[in-house]
């Protein structure tokens, strides 16, 4: 059973939280400032935490923080803020995910359970039904040069003309798939698919990852050197001409 912590400040909405998860087969632990979630990290093993930014005595974003310098535990950030710059700095600074409220508990499990598998924190997720079911396999993937950029999945690094690039876990994960399929158009519901192994999630996880994947590859939507867009299909990764 996944054993998840909820750091939220509201006692109905915390209270909410934990049935919803609890329902589902989590483990549920809760804290109710951003202290006493940490406070629980370094306590308890945990496979999970959701994480509210609004929080009394500390900033959600200085608790994430905080946490990622004592743990690797995957973080599901909640914030009130919709605007991309905000998200892309949550997500650089170690957020795993993030659910924009209000939120549904459909939309928590979900993005809860594409972390958990998208981490291997756990070799089995609770379903939607509230069973378990095994997280899938991924396929191998194998170094790739594209460019000046090269890509290695095994070692998990990524260069552009020399120069380590530092990229979250996920933005990783998106450029390996990627560089895998160099010159495929992929469609985003693919990368959700087998990226993010979870079809049900918003097209915005994608675009807000590629947003920011693309500054630390120099380059921006409107002028692209090896992410192409191509309206209405997806994205392909490329060699700049």
């Amino acid at each position: 059973m996944p054993s998840v912590l909820v750091v939220e400040d509201d006692p109905s909405i915390r209270q909410s939280l934990i049935e919803v998860l609890a329902e589902h087969g989590y483990a549920v632990r809760s804290a109710a400032d951003g202290f006493g979630g940490l406070r629980e990290v370094t306590q308890t093993p945990l496979d999970a935490v959701v994480l509210d930014l609004g929080l009394p005595d500390l900033d959600g974003a200085d608790a994430l923080r905080m946490i990622r310098g004592i743990s690797s535990v995957p973080v599901l950030v909640a914030t009130a803020r919709d605007d991309e710059t905000e998200i892309i700095k949550l997500l650089n600074a170690g957020a795993d995910d993030y659910l924009v409220k209000p939120f549904s508990g459909g939309q928590l499990i979900a993005r809860l359970a594409a972390v958990l598998r998208r981490t291997s924190h756990v070799s089995a997720v609770p379903a939607a039904g509230g069973g378990a079911r095994p997280a899938p396999s991924a396929e191998p993937l194998r170094p790739t040069t594209v460019g000046e950029l090269a890509v290695d999945p095994g070692a998990r690094t990524a260069h552009l003309a020399g120069r380590e690039l530092h990229l979250t876990r996920r933005e990783f994960d998106l450029l390996a798939f990627l560089a895998h399929h160099t010159g495929q158009v992929v469609s985003k519901r693919r990368l959700l698919t087998e990226v993010w192994r979870e079809p049900y999630v918003d097209d915005q996880t994608v675009d807000v990852h590629l947003s920011s994947l693309r500054r630390k590859l120099g380059e921006r939507a409107a002028a692209p050197r090896y992410l192409l867009t191509v309206r209405g299909v997806g994205i392909k990764l490329v060699a700049p001409r």
